[in-house]
């Protein structure tokens, strides 16, 4: 099926109010025209301690268009499973595929041969075959489930999870929404992967323009002839963009309106699950103060901003209190403001409210690519291969991009363009094209743990992890060798407490995932110190995090972007009893 033609960059022009909300005009870009006001529909959810799931093939329609989707139970996304904290729960999953899948509890602190992951933790479950899961429930709070067979979890094989405390919840609400953040594409994955090796920029729309240059936007000659030299794109922000993307709210686009209604007053929850496969979200509503109150399924200490970033896998619960009686749009943008995911709160049925526009796409910089060159001038030697050099007489500098003295443990072969130069800790800034937006967003350093962490010792050891790629051949990988290439996995003894640094050298940003741990964030808050089990590392940055390795097994360890990892950036974590000389 053909991707549809959207015009994502009009801007969208003020609508009449009527009927308590705002009618949409038939001017209204094609993206934002609704289907009918708005979808009121609940998120199927199964519960108890004895479930059964079912993986099969489905027809889904998504703004009023179909296409093929891998589903759970006849739903895409997939049930929601609530289940109780305390309790053991027994989950039999059926593959009526013709072909392996799997269930990855995303989050959730289970035995190593329940993970999830084939030719890891399990064998996979075979086609028409039931595997059962068992495992105790330990641990409260928003989680989601998804495939980790092939790039089944990008044709919609994803789905929430929400635990209920065994006691009482410190998060208080009058009402809960779960909004299920995704990215569908009628291009079938394994066709999206071969374009992106054949041309990494196939689906970037929105690239640098000779009458941008004319208009005054963006980069400057000098800068655009310097970045052409280093075969670098500023405006590669997101590799799978709103060209074949729609962008899904608990399966609906925003055509189709998905909408989750309140009474004015009440004490919204509002449990955000990014279970896209490529696209990190920016996510506000307009006219409603945001406080953010869980990350990762982990009690934090409220704060509250206008809007904050959702990178894939991650999960943030927000609190929203509408107290007028009219419609708010739910807006997540997509980072590189190639589309939108949206949604409504409305007190009733049918109503709308205005849609924003989409804003102006960032581009990179300099500090994007390793180099924060704040307070200095560049010279015009920008180059990728020789070694390091002193800096010339003067005020200007010569940065080698692929200097083996940064980064002695990195292989630098044909899939590593650049190592990070000058690499800095982004923790205390807003993503990509949110620097000055205006109002208050939320960063890392804003996360504090409402508790103090189990595990506060010092760590043993420290070290350190470059996330590595090479964006024209599309390659990644860690420390500059794929998957495939990697036999040993990353050795741990259990209980070890270790210092990890992640570099990203690359200029994209990584969300990376650590299954069956958490770890804590090293961003100055001591004991508590927010624990996440994935956190984005933005281009040219690093992050810091203690962990202690408590499971004993052998766990995947990668970048949440889906075809980064099909690409090789993953290892395996392997976390052996003390005294083990296996």
């Amino acid at each position: 099926m053909p991707s549809p033609t959207l015009d994502r960059r009009s801007l969208l022009r003020s609508a009449a109010l009527a009927s308590g909300g705002l009618s949409l005009a038939s001017w209204f870009p094609a993206w934002a025209q609704p289907v009918s006001g708005g979808i009121v529909r609940p998120l199927p959810t199964v519960s108890g301690t004895d479930i059964a799931l079912r993986i099969g093939h489905q027809m889904m329609m998504v703004d009023g268009r179909e296409s093929h989707a891998i589903a759970v139970n006849g739903t895409v996304p997939a049930p929601l499973l609530r289940l109780k904290q305390g309790t053991t729960v027994r989950l039999s999953v059926t593959n009526d595929l013709d072909e392996d899948s799997s269930i990855h509890w995303h989050g959730l602190l289970v035995p190593f041969q329940f993970d999830g992951v084939p030719g890891v933790s399990f064998p996979g479950i075979r086609p028409k075959s039931t595997f059962v899961y068992e495992f105790p429930v330990i641990q409260s709070g928003t989680y989601w489930y998804h495939s980790h067979s092939g790039l089944q979890e990008a044709m919609g094989h994803y789905g929430p999870i929400v635990i209920d405390p065994a006691g009482d919840d410190p998060i208080g609400s009058d009402r809960e929404h779960v909004i299920v953040l995704s990215d569908h594409s009628p291009i079938h994955p394994h066709v999206i992967y071969r374009k992106l090796k054949q041309q990494p920029g196939y689906f970037n729309y929105q690239k640098q323009t000779l009458a941008g240059l004319f208009d005054g936007r963006d980069q400057k000659l000098k800068d655009r002839i310097d970045w052409g030299k280093m075969r670098m794109d500023p405006t590669d922000i997101s590799d799978v963009t709103g060209s074949t993307y729609t962008y899904v709210v608990n399966g609906h686009g925003p055509r189709d309106n998905w909408t989750g209604l309140f009474r004015p007053g009440e004490r919204l929850r509002l449990r955000f699950v990014n279970a896209s496969a490529m696209t990190i979200f920016n996510v506000r509503i307009p006219g409603l103060a945001l406080t953010i109150v869980q990350a990762d399924g982990q009690n934090i200490r409220p704060v509250t901003v206008d809007e904050f970033q959702i990178s894939v896998a991650e999960t943030f619960d927000v609190i929203v209190t509408p107290a007028d009686d009219r419609a708010y749009t739910i807006v997540g943008e997509a980072v590189d403001r190639s589309g939108m995911a949206r949604a409504t709160l409305a007190p009733r049925e049918g109503m709308v409210a205005e849609v924003p526009a989409l804003r102006t796409r960032p581009i990179a910089t300099m500090k994007d690519m390793g180099m924060d060159m704040s307070g200095m001038a560049m010279g015009n030697t920008l180059d990728l291969s020789a070694p390091a050099s002193a800096p010339p007489a003067g005020h200007e500098m010569s940065m080698k991009m692929r200097d083996p003295k940064n980064a002695p443990q990195v292989h630098l072969g044909p899939g590593v363009q650049t190592i990070s130069p000058m690499p800095a800790d982004r923790t205390g800034e807003p993503g990509q094209g949110l620097e000055d937006v205006g109002h208050k967003v939320l960063v890392y350093r804003d996360l504090i743990a409402l508790e103090r962490n189990p595990d506060v010792r010092a760590p043993d050891r420290a070290m350190e992890i470059h996330l590595t790629g090479n964006m024209e051949r599309y390659m990644w990988s860690f420390d500059g060798q794929a998957f495939s290439e990697i036999k040993a996995p990353i050795p741990f003894l259990k209980d070890e407490r270790v210092r990890i640094t992640l570099v990203n050298d690359t200029m994209m940003s990584h969300p990376i995932h650590l299954h069956g741990h958490f770890f804590e964030l090293v961003t100055g808050h001591g004991d508590h110190a927010p624990r996440k089990h994935t956190v984005n590392v933005l281009p040219g940055g690093t992050v810091t995090f203690d962990v202690t390795t408590d499971a004993v097994g052998d766990w995947a360890f990668h970048c949440h972007m889906m075809y980064h990892m099909h690409a090789g950036m993953m290892r395996i974590v392997s976390v052996r009893p003390r005294g083990d000389v296996a």
